[in-house]
């Protein structure tokens, strides 16, 4: 193991919060069904409940899955057709769970000191590289496009 990846690992431990890692203090909302009780009276009403909640749920999460590859917010609409399924079935809740836990320590990494100085340093050399090659250009070619626009 290296060291970047244990010390990543102390970060993690020292900035994520409480709800973060799993050592909340408060009792996590408990898993299971969120339906209304009276759907829950019923089998027959909390069975057709969940097959409703589930074809919602696959719609949207259908309907995200395209976006990755067309225009718009993919990954935000499949985790809200994750969280539509989440309302009633405990293993979308333990995927959102644990979903939440990794972006917030990812967070709490990207806010490290260390971290961040090296990314303006990294972001910083790409745009010096980017305007050199721009510089470049624009002396050998002139501010002429590369296509004929006239055509």
């Amino acid at each position: 193991m290296n060291a970047e990846s244990d010390e990543r690992s102390e970060v993690a431990e020292k900035a994520a919060p409480a709800s973060a890692t799993g050592e909340s203090d408060r009792a996590e909302r408990e898993l299971g069904s969120r339906a209304p009780g009276f759907i829950k009276a019923s089998k027959a009403l909390h069975l057709s409940w969940q097959a409703g909640v589930f074809i919602v749920g696959l719609g949207v999460v259908t309907a995200g899955v395209l976006m990755l590859v067309l225009p718009g917010p993919g990954w935000l609409v499949i985790f809200g057709g994750m969280a539509i399924w989440a309302t009633e079935f405990v293993w979308a809740q333990l995927v959102l769970r644990w979903t939440k836990r990794k972006v917030t320590e990812a967070a709490q990494r990207a806010l490290d000191p260390k971290v961040r100085r090296r990314n303006i340093i990294l972001t910083t050399v790409g745009l010096v590289i980017m305007a050199v090659l721009v510089g470049i250009y624009v002396w050998k070619f002139g501010l002429t496009m590369p296509w004929k626009i006239s055509e």
